[in-house]
């Protein structure tokens, strides 16, 4: 069970998690599989976390920012109301990109009117512990920090039982 799972099982929330994450996909990925996992899952909620890989291999900021939308609207016509969980990125490729890197979802938020995580890495993003030797993925036990920093702007999406 994962800690998304657990967490609004001890909330009794009645949702079930489907995860439809492949690592190291990028926004373009998500675009190409989306249907078929909204299809399959029929979700009340998308936590749309997406981007970073985009970012790391310094693709084109306007094309991913479209490629979140369409995502988001996908999931919207398939009836999910959806979150964006926004991201960083190393300085690789120079200040004037990383910035825009940053600034993409939240523009992408307040254009669709998304609730917005920020950082998924919020609070624990300078904790070399924290993270595996590559320095980026985050390590099993930075996992609670990420479900508390999603779950602030998740739960008031939640709806109790009876009550959706």
């Amino acid at each position: 069970m994962s800690l998304l799972e657990k967490r609004l099982h001890a909330e009794k929330l009645d949702y079930k998690v489907a995860n439809a994450s492949i690592s190291g996909e990028t926004t373009i990925g998500g675009v190409n599989r989306i249907e078929a996992a909204l299809k399959a899952h029929r979700p009340a909620i998308v936590i749309l976390e997406l981007g970073a890989n985009d970012g790391l291999r310094g693709g084109n900021l306007d094309a991913m920012q479209t490629n979140l939308e369409s995502m988001v609207d996908a999931s919207r016509k398939a009836g999910a109301r959806v979150l964006l969980v926004g991201m960083r990125i190393p300085p690789n490729y120079g200040t004037s990109y990383t910035e825009k890197f940053q600034r993409t979802f939240g523009e992408t938020a307040k254009r669709k009117k998304l609730p917005l995580v920020p950082f998924l890495f919020e609070g624990f993003a300078e904790k070399r512990e924290s993270f595996q030797a590559d320095g980026i993925h985050p390590a099993a036990g930075a996992q609670p920090a990420m479900l508390d920093t999603v779950w602030k702007q998740l739960q008031p999406m939640l709806k109790k039982p009876g009550n959706r």
